[in-house]
């Protein structure tokens, strides 16, 4: 299997020379080992993996030995959430030498949440998201949406040979590197394994459960939902989780970077906003075998495809939040709703305030009741509104007024990125 670039190789790259750690962060099996292998390659490294228990055995035995082995070069520890209580050794050595590169650490649970942790390296280490490859990365491309609508890519002309059949395929398929080129059965064994071991290992070292099969129930659960509104209450009893626990559960569940939350977003233009989070499941292929949907039930067009828009729209969420660790731009990522039953699915607002907003339809054609959260927003934020973008399965751009536009799901990846001098 040839190895894939990632897009973040160049932002990760610039973070180890400039600061003395970095850490790569994510669900295990994204390839967060191959991307500091890649990163060490030209650099005086050595590698360790506290998978292996012998080498946790050293680090637990004599922490500070274990994070000086090689002074003047550059120490990986691979899965670090095995052993979080180092990073209190890696702390005391970088204050005693701060020179940039001497770690990459890398994790499959959010250090920043352990309770296990004993420093957070603030000051010291820079975090970066790895999750499974995004579209640009499976073509060879550095995709940035962002920047791309910003620079004038938004286009009536635009247009995509991707067909619907192609995203039900992208959408089942997913994006781990050990699933997605496998058979339709082989990659169900393979994703069914993964969350098994997952909730009956990596979880227990992070909340103390009796029994995985409530956090596994969950999981299913909000794949079912995925990109709906998280109901805390109607979630915990499904799971037959205990009320007072469901916040530990999801916690659990985010710090092994299973699910994501979409918070509600407010411009402050009035206080009839809901507050809510919406909750995906990172990876679609993922989130398909969890709600048992098949590529072949993603096909038909006649209404009857099963999960559908819930699994496109997670699958844009997806993509974006991808993009957003490498995007030329800084953004975020909400949702938003307001009481009176005005919706946009996804709004990214940029770090000077403006905002896109874009909502995602699983038919081929605009339509315009399609465009009317986009246009309420429009209207209300007037110069902040760059522009609002209605993605669906169709081949083809369409304009439909001021600022609003209709373009297929495959300009996430497609569209042309401007540099940052044009």
């Amino acid at each position: 299997m040839a190895l894939i670039d990632r897009n973040v190789f160049t932002f990760a790259d610039s973070i180890a020379r400039a600061f003395p750690a970095l850490v790569i962060q994510g669900a295990r099996q994204v390839g967060k080992s191959t991307l500091a292998g890649q990163l060490a390659r030209t650099r005086d490294a050595q590698i360790l993996t506290l998978d292996d228990e012998q080498t946790r055995t050293a680090a637990v035995e004599d922490p500070a030995g274990f994070v000086d082995q090689n002074p003047d070069g550059m120490l990986v520890i691979d899965e670090i959430q095995r052993h979080p209580e180092l990073t209190l050794a890696v702390k005391a050595s970088i204050d005693r030498n701060r020179r940039p590169g001497r770690f990459i650490l890398t994790g499959s649970s959010d250090l920043l949440r352990s309770r296990r942790a004993t420093d957070s390296l603030a000051g010291r280490a820079i975090s970066v998201s790895l999750r499974s490859f995004s579209q640009g990365e499976l073509r060879g491309t550095r995709e940035d949406f962002v920047r791309a609508a910003l620079g004038g890519a938004l286009k009536a002309t635009v247009t995509s040979e991707v067909s619907r059949n192609d995203y039900a395929r992208m959408i089942a398929s997913g994006g781990y590197p050990d699933a997605r080129d496998r058979t339709a059965r082989l990659r169900s064994i393979w994703f069914d394994g993964y969350v098994d071991r997952l909730v009956r290992r990596d979880a227990r070292e992070l909340i103390n459960i009796t029994d995985p099969q409530r956090l596994k129930s969950l999981l299913r659960l909000i794949a079912a939902n995925q990109s709906g509104e998280l109901v805390k209450a109607r979630f915990a009893q499904d799971a037959a989780i205990p009320p007072t626990s469901i916040t530990a559960y999801l916690d659990t569940l985010e710090m092994l970077f299973l699910v994501d939350l979409l918070q509600p977003w407010s411009p402050n233009l009035t206080s009839r906003e809901t507050g809510r989070a919406k909750a995906t499941i990172p990876d679609s292929g993922l989130a398909s075998r969890l709600s048992r949907v098949t590529e072949g039930q993603l096909t038909p067009v006649d209404g009857t495809a099963h999960h559908f828009g819930a699994l496109m729209e997670g699958f844009v969420v997806g993509e974006l939040l991808k993009q957003q660790t490498w995007s030329d731009e800084e953004f975020e990522l909400f949702h938003y709703r307001t009481k009176s039953g005005v919706e946009v699915d996804i709004v990214i607002e940029l770090a000077d305030g403006r905002v896109l907003a874009i909502e995602v339809k699983s038919g081929s054609t605009f339509k315009t009741d399609h465009f009317g959260g986009l246009r309420y927003l429009r209207d209300r934020l007037g110069d902040r509104f760059i522009a609002g973008i209605v993605l669906n399965t169709g081949g083809t751009g369409y304009r439909y007024s001021d600022r609003l536009w209709g373009l297929p799901v495959a300009s996430l990846w497609e569209l042309p990125v401007p540099t940052m001098e044009e």
